[in-house]
This record gives C-alpha cells, structure tokens and sequence, in this order.
C-alpha cells in the first residue's frame, strides 16, 4: 500500500499516523536521457553508493529528540530547510533538529541546529493527496550551499536523469544507512505515474524510477532532495515499498511551490 517514505515516529496529527519513509541507493546524475535498464544505467541496484557532501552539499536530514534521523531535507535558504510536510507534522516543532554538514551519521561532525518554525502547506492533509511540502527555520545559519529552486517544468519530461539523496533504508525492510547514499532515477510520465497510483495528482507530483525497479528511495528519505545538478526539482514523498517493478517513487513536484518555498525563506 502506498505510503510516505519516512521512520514512522509518532505524529502530531491524526493525518500523520500511517508515516512511512525513504532510503536510497546510487550515483550522481546530469540531465541526461535514460535508454537502457537500471542494471546498465548504475554499477549497482539496491544499496547503490556513497556520496559525499562535497557534491551534495544542500543535503540535510532531520533527528527528533532522541536523536533519531527520520527524514531529510534541503537548504534552500541560510536559514531555511525545505522538506515534506509529512515530516514537519512527525514530530513537534520544538523537537526537530535539523544535522547540517555530518555525511555519516556515526559522527559529530556538522551542525546541529534547532527548529523554531515550520511552514507546512495550508492544504495539506496526507502525503497520497498532494501539497507534501514543508518549509522549515533554523536557529543560527546553516553551513551548507543552498540548492537551487527548479522553476522551468521541462526538468520534469519523462526519461530525465536526476539523482535522489539521503540517509534512509538501503533495500525495503533493510538497514538505515550510516552515510550519505545517492541514485539515478529517470523522470516517469505523468500517465505511467498515474497508472502505477490512482491518488497520483500532476499538479503537486512528478514520478521518478525505473519500470523494472530496483533503484528507488526508501524509508527514511522522505524530506530528502531530488536533484538535477545543483537544482532541487522534487522532494521525497512516498511510494509503494521500495523499488518494486511498476512503482517508481513519488516526489513533490517543486516547480508548482518554488514562488511559495521563495517566499518561505525571505520570511523572517
């Protein structure tokens, strides 16, 4: 069954309660044409590679007060993280973190910096129906290069190369990852993306994936960015497992909020 890619941690809301999450996998991408299979677009399928910071440098994640990673996120602004709504609502405000500049988790490196606000979209209800966007405010000013804010729907033609990170399950029902990891995924049509998912909306969502699976994100790695070189172009939301053939992962389609996440970050 469908649901949102994050750890599960106990929600705020009743609209929050079935919160999944999501993982990932593989390597760096340019906007490129995807001819060939998963297998013959990445050296590796489920549990793809490490990434670096130093490439991804945008890239976050989100701990709650026991310190616990459950989602991702992205710098769109000195202060501002951008993320899913469905991990603002995981967890209270006042008890997210927000870990900047730590690539393994094991370590201290980074920053860990508190939240002291967090926009979610005023019509969102549920990851499955849309508006999954989130816009979070740090105390201090984030270390990291803020990712660029897609504004040209053109990214989103389907067989587009774009590259998913995060901190999330490396296989469906697997491991957490301790480091960052990253994968190729190809932008799917919007008739494919509704055929795999009858809640599938084109005005707030774009699909990502390969027919055959295999190469997706997972749990933990809602939040987390999808990006094409250094422009974010969706936002981990939620999907059928992980990888499975016939689901690819459904992401927020950040061209439709970019005047809304601008507006977010100019905010005091």
């Amino acid at each position: 069954m469908p649901g949102p890619r994050n750890h599960g941690n106990r929600p705020r809301t009743a609209s929050a309660a079935l919160i999944l999450g999501a993982a990932l996998l593989l390597t760096a991408g340019l906007t490129t044409v995807v001819t060939g299979s998963p297998a013959a677009a990445t050296p590796a399928i489920v549990g793809g590679e490490r990434a670096s910071l130093a490439d991804y440098p945008y890239a976050v994640y989100l701990e709650d007060s026991a310190g616990t990673q459950f989602c991702g996120g992205v710098i769109v602004g000195t202060s501002t993280v951008a993320t899913a709504a469905h991990c603002a609502e995981a967890v209270s405000t006042k008890d997210i973190r927000v870990i900047a500049g730590r690539e393994d988790k094991r370590t201290d490196d980074g920053t860990t910096l508190a939240v002291t606000k967090a926009w979610v979209h005023p019509d969102y209800e549920k990851a499955e129906q849309g508006d999954d966007i989130a816009v979070l405010t740090v105390r201090g000013r984030l270390p990291g290069r803020a990712a660029s804010v897609a504004r040209d729907t053109g990214v989103y033609a389907a067989g587009t190369k774009a590259t998913v990170v995060g901190w999330g399950r490396v296989a469906d029902g697997g491991d957490r990852s301790d480091y960052l990891r990253a994968a190729v995924v190809p932008m799917v049509s919007d008739a494919t993306c509704r055929a795999a998912y009858e809640s599938y909306d084109p005005a707030s969502m774009v699909c990502a994936g390969y027919r055959e699976g295999g190469i997706d994100a997972c749990k933990g790695d809602s939040g987390g960015p999808l990006v094409i070189g250094g422009t974010l172009v969706g936002i981990v939301s939620f999907g059928d497992g992980c990888g499975k053939p016939g689901k690819p992962g459904v992401y927020t389609r950040v061209t439709t909020f970019a005047g809304t996440i601008a507006q977010q970050t100019r905010r005091p």
